[in-house]
C-alpha cells in the first residue's frame, strides 16, 4: 500500500497540471467620439470585432495570458463607440509536450477568458447609453488551426 502511493506521489511530476490561478482586466478603455450627436442617428449598427493575444511565460510554469477584444461600431461612416478590453489570466501550465503547451495556451486558456471579456464589453456598451450588444463565442480552436495552416503556408519555399 506505502508502495502505490510513493509511485502514484512519484508520477505527479509527469502528470499535466493545467489551473487557473487568477482572471483581472489588464487594461479597459470607452470612447464615444461622435457624441451627442451619435445618439440622433437612426440606430443602424455595424460591428467590427477585432481579436488579439499575448503570451509571456511568468516562472516556474506560470503563464500570463492576455486576450484582448476590440469592438467598433459604426452607424453609416460614423464611428458610434470603441470598446477596448484586455482580460488577462495567469495560467498554471506543466507536464505537457511543446505542442500541447502550444495549444493549452492559444486556445483553452483565451477560450477561458472570453466570456470574462465579452461581459466587460457588454457592460461597458450598455453602461454608456447605447443598445446591448452581446458577442457571439468563438471557435479559439478553428483560428489556431487557420494561424498555424497560414503559418506553415508563410515558410513553403516559392514556387511549390
Amino acid at each position: 500500500m506505502a508502495e502505490n502511493a510513493q509511485d502514484t506521489a512519484g508520477n505527479q511530476e509527469n502528470n499535466p497540471v493545467i489551473h487557473t490561478q487568477k482572471v483581472y482586466i489588464k487594461d479597459i478603455s470607452f470612447e464615444t467620439p461622435n457624441s451627442p450627436e451619435i445618439f440622433t442617428r437612426e440606430w443602424k449598427p455595424n460591428l467590427n470585432l477585432d481579436l488579439g493575444q499575448k503570451i509571456t511565460e511568468l516562472q516556474d510554469g506560470h503563464y500570463e495570458v492576455v486576450l484582448s477584444l476590440t469592438a467598433t461600431m459604426k452607424v453609416d461612416d460614423v464611428t458610434a463607440y470603441l470598446a477596448e478590453v484586455q482580460q488577462a489570466g495567469i495560467f498554471l501550465v506543466k507536464g505537457l509536450d511543446t505542442e500541447q503547451m502550444h495549444r493549452i495556451l492559444n486556445v483553452h486558456c483565451p477560450r477561458m477568458l472570453y466570456p470574462y471579456a465579452s461581459f466587460v464589453i457588454s457592460d461597458l456598451v450598455t453602461r454608456s447609453g447605447f443598445p446591448q450588444l452581446l458577442l457571439a463565442p468563438v471557435n479559439f480552436d478553428a483560428l489556431y488551426k487557420n494561424r498555424q495552416a497560414e503559418a506553415a503556408a508563410a515558410q513553403q519555399p516559392a514556387g511549390d
